[in-house]
């Protein structure tokens, strides 16, 4: 296996300042991440993003059991971020850290008001056996993409 099989990259561009482009991704998060990609037993009625190195990205499900999916590593805004993904290639909660991989996202502006929002979840091969499962998870249409064509989306609802 060569490292670069064991990342994923994608970008999108939106029309919004850099630190508009930063503070709706992480103050948003909830409102872009597929509700249907849910750990728990009960549907997702919020999803939390912790705006600090140390605090999660969790879901809180309707009949209020939570799910803390990853952690802040790196919290720079307007600039860039840094989370783990604690999800195992069984699609499960990550018992040992040590397995984890990682997103980044940073935010280039192109112009004033447009910013590349660039995202790199790598280190996958960190999950063991199967996480070509993970790559291939988070790469897929419904992966990465999803997120990112729906974040765009949050920047053209209120025109």
């Amino acid at each position: 296996m060569s490292g670069t099989d064991a990342v994923v990259r994608r970008q999108i561009v939106v029309d919004a300042p850099v630190e508009r482009a930063f503070a709706v991704f992480t103050e948003r998060f909830g409102d872009f991440k597929p509700k249907e990609h849910n750990l728990l037993s009960s549907p997702i009625a919020e999803t939390v993003f912790e705006p600090k190195v140390g605090g999660h990205i969790y879901d809180r499900a309707e009949d209020g059991s939570e799910c803390a999916w990853a952690r802040i590593l790196v919290f720079e805004p307007p600039d860039r971020l840094v989370f783990s993904w604690d999800i195992s290639p069984a699609w499960q909660l990550e018992q040992d850290l040590e397995n984890a991989s990682e997103v980044e996202v940073r935010f280039v502006a192109e112009t004033p008001g447009r910013t590349r929002v660039e995202l790199e979840h790598r280190n996958l091969d960190r999950h063991g056996p199967g996480w070509e499962s993970v790559r291939d998870g988070v790469g897929h249409d419904e992966g990465w993409p999803l997120y990112l064509n729906r974040y765009a989306g949050l920047f053209t609802e209120a025109r």
